[in-house]
């Protein structure tokens, strides 16, 4: 079982990490069969595919989260966070606009389960059609 306050000690180190680029810790907050559900994307299971799929967005973009808000529920199971992603779009991804440094900014949001302080299942939202128009724009800053 996991608190709330230790699940809210647990997203601060997850994203703490995000925003340092620390691959490894934001690992080690996850189960080793850790659930993600990307926004408008496949399902992928276990550490190793989360670490496949940060590796891919350490290639694309250059992000980071401010205004981090985390809600937990009383006995610290599930969670969730709302943020801004500032980012930079540095390698074109199949399906999405030509990429050329272009910069976005993007409200988004996330939810976790957690058991035994330990991150098992991640799903993050956001509007694909707004950063497509973001990075789209002619005058999009580079």
């Amino acid at each position: 079982m996991t608190s709330a306050s230790q699940t809210r000690a647990l997203l601060a180190r997850y994203y703490d990490a995000f925003n340092a680029g620390d691959a490894e810790t934001m690992l080690a907050c996850l189960a080793d069969d850790v659930v993600h559900d990307i926004n408008q994307g496949e399902r992928e299971s276990g550490k190793d595919a989360f670490r496949a799929f940060l590796g891919r967005m350490d290639r694309a973009y250059r992000e980071r989260l401010a205004d981090i808000a985390l809600m937990v529920n009383e006995d610290g199971s599930r969670a969730a966070a709302e943020f801004v992603v500032h980012g930079e779009y540095l390698v074109g991804e199949d399906g999405l606009p030509p990429a050329h440094g272009q910069n976005y900014v993007l409200p988004a949001a996330a939810f976790f389960e957690v058991r035994d302080e330990l991150i098992r299942r991640v799903t993050v939202y956001y509007n694909l059609a707004d950063w497509i128009a973001q990075v789209s724009r002619e005058d999009a800053p580079a």
